[in-house]
């Protein structure tokens, strides 16, 4: 390799260098988050707690559709 090459090279070490230490400030700050928000203190936490809403949002979402479907049943569809 010439001077050239290695200073090329050097200087894509720097950069990855600079990417890895901002991604790690990123991951960090929303860690922070996760736990202030949230209170997850893992990502394994928080994605237990989004199964957790997913299944009450369903469940919710089902008692809607059949009130719905009752209504329309006694008063007939509207639209």
């Amino acid at each position: 390799m010439n001077k050239e090459q290695l200073l090329d090279l050097k200087d894509q070490i720097d950069e990855a260098k600079t990417k890895e230490e901002r991604l790690k400030g990123q991951e960090q700050m929303l860690k922070e988050q996760l736990s202030k928000n949230h209170s997850c203190k893992t990502i394994v936490e928080a994605k237990k707690k989004l199964e957790q809403i997913e299944k009450k949002i369903k469940t919710i979402q089902d008692q809607i559709d059949k009130g719905i479907k009752e209504l329309e049943e006694k008063y007939g569809n509207t639209n």
